[in-house]
């Protein structure tokens, strides 16, 4: 008895000395934050009584913000007044404005039209891709930046604005007088039935994007559709509610598919589904890349430890953190990470940990050997951290470094808009086809362009070279280097007919894409696709899809 009245009383006493020990610590947190911030303060008086120039608040102020921000994590940001527009696009997909992609190519004075929107004002007012924008109600854009022209042609709904674009083909400039309206960024940008099965690009998680996805595969299931393949491809998130109704369409009413916890009580939410679905049983394939992020993680992920539908790809970008918004003075806002959320089997598949960094201030990826492992429906091991690893795994194609240089120069765009310029139409998409006397054409245009293309081994047998020089042995290995430099050295003439296939792809694309907009470039796309062919494949061996989905074998 008196052993338990004594270890009583020692717990009484722990108790107290605990409590004591964090109101300590909350106490000496708070009066960091404040000796911190009163600092802050000074600094700027500082700054704005003594410094030689005056200086501009706003600007310095915005700066340490965003200083700070950037070492905390790379989603948490301040959205000042003038930009908060752009966090609206971001979670609604809409903006006020013409409906178009605009480039800046190095060299050109001017801004292009890179391609009109399918349906939006620059389309039906009758901007062309390739035109190059001169003047935006009467003002010069010569030299101007692609941020400043992007700014100038959006605007309130409903009003007008005159774009002054020099066209291939035409004499004279042309004055185009547009009225903007609110332009919504399709979430579902192209859909339809592909070799008995129905496919769907979701290239956003915006608002409304699951009656997008819905409305797709009601109407492929009235098509026909004997499976179906969602492409996450690229598409980095967006709302985490839009990711739990688009699993709804798959999985039973009331499936519980995500958690989200944080510091705060307030964050801690659990998601179900609230709908009855549209088809729980149809065969499934999701494909994802590296660059399928946080909600496209949440459908795979979820739709993975469901058993639901077989991922293939690419493992995934691996981000497992939610943001929500906090209102601030003066019509501020903050974009502020505040949980990390699990998945169906537990998981959390976050791949950095931005509380841990090294010396240099970077963040630190999970290593693999730290993950952890969960378990699917059926019991097939899963593990978290790192993003969601496929089932059935593609490889990324490599593209030469030559392809990525043309795609990159103007002498691609110059050629495509000289080509289209002599045509008003093309054959539907299934049956286009470049020419020989077309490619032939090409590769004369490019061969008496300014384009000029460096490898990358070039490039470092000339580093080599100077560190030779600079160490006094260049002389030894001449002839060596000499030889080495003519071996090294691309022949266009040559690599345009070694690359041709690649190159025919590329070409053809962007012509489609000027007749047919961006389901044209999607459906040319698809033709090749190796991705979406070993989906087909796979939906084509039921075997083999139950196979992969089935409990492990004890």
């Amino acid at each position: 008895m008196k052993r338990f009245v004594t270890g009583l009383a020692l717990l009484t006493i722990l108790i107290p000395a605990q409590v004591s020990l964090q109101a300590q610590k909350a106490e000496s947190h708070a009066f960091d934050v404040s000796k911190n911030l009163e600092v802050f303060h000074e600094i700027v008086n500082e700054l704005d009584r003594f410094y030689v120039d005056t200086i501009n608040p706003s600007k310095v102020i915005e700066s340490g913000i965003r200083a700070m921000l950037n070492g905390i994590d790379p989603y948490t940001e301040y959205y000042p007044e003038n930009d908060v527009n752009d966090l609206k696009m971001m979670t609604t997909g809409k903006y006020a404005g013409i409906g178009a992609i605009i480039r800046q190519y190095t060299g050109r004075d001017y801004i292009y039209i890179e391609e009109p929107y399918e349906g939006m004002p620059a389309a039906i007012y009758g901007l062309k891709a390739g035109d190059e924008i001169l003047r935006i109600d009467g003002e010069s854009m010569k030299g101007k930046p692609t941020s400043y022209v992007s700014e100038h042609l959006r605007g309130e709904a409903d009003s007008k604005l005159t774009v002054t674009v020099r066209r291939i083909g035409e004499p004279d400039s042309i004055d185009v007088v547009i009225t903007r309206s609110m332009i919504a960024l399709p979430a579902v940008p192209y859909y339809g039935m592909w070799n008995g099965y129905g496919y769907i690009q979701l290239e956003s998680f915006t608002e409304k994007s699951a009656r997008s996805v819905m409305e797709a595969l009601i109407n492929l299931k009235e098509q026909g559709a004997k499976g179906i393949i969602l492409d996450l491809r690229g598409n980095g998130g967006g709302l985490l509610q839009e990711a739990v109704d688009i699993v709804g369409l798959f999985v039973p009413k009331g499936t519980k598919l995500v958690e989200t916890r944080g510091k705060i009580p307030e964050v801690a939410t659990t998601y179900v589904t609230q709908r009855n679905p549209i088809d729980e049983n149809i065969p499934l394939v999701v494909l994802t890349d590296d660059q399928s992020a946080s909600a496209s993680e949440i459908v795979s992920g979820s739709l993975q430890d469901l058993d639901r539908a077989v991922i293939v790809g690419v493992r995934t970008y691996g981000k497992g953190l939610v943001q929500t918004t906090r209102m601030l003075p003066y019509n501020g806002t903050l974009k502020i990470t505040t949980a990390k959320y699990y998945i169906p089997s537990g998981r959390c598949i976050q791949e950095i940990d931005y509380s841990r960094r090294n010396e240099k201030g970077q963040a630190q990826h999970i290593p693999d050997s730290l993950t952890k492992v969960f378990y699917t429906a059926a019991g097939r091991p899963v593990r978290d951290g790192g993003g969601i690893r496929p089932d059935v795994e593609c490889k990324l194609d490599t593209m030469p470094d030559i392809l990525y240089a043309i795609a990159q120069h103007v002498v691609l765009f110059d050629f495509v808009n000289q080509w289209c310029s002599k045509r008003e139409s093309i054959a539907p998409v299934k049956d286009f086809k470049l020419t020989d006397e077309d490619y032939n054409a090409f590769k004369d245009f490019v061969c008496n362009s300014d384009f000029k293309f460096e490898s990358n081994s070039s490039k470092g047998l000339a580093s080599l070279i100077k560190l030779a020089e600079r160490e006094g042995l260049a002389d030894k290995a001449k002839e060596e280097f000499k030889s080495l430099e003519s071996k090294l050295q691309y022949d266009l003439k040559s690599d345009l007919d070694v690359f041709r296939g690649d190159l025919e792809r590329l070409i053809t694309m962007e012509i489609v894409m000027r007749y047919y907009y961006q389901r044209g470039g999607v459906e040319e796309n698809l033709k090749k696709d190796k991705f979406v062919k070993e989906a087909v494949d796979l939906l084509n061996d039921g075997e083999r899809y139950k196979s992969i989905l089935a409990s492990p074998a004890k």
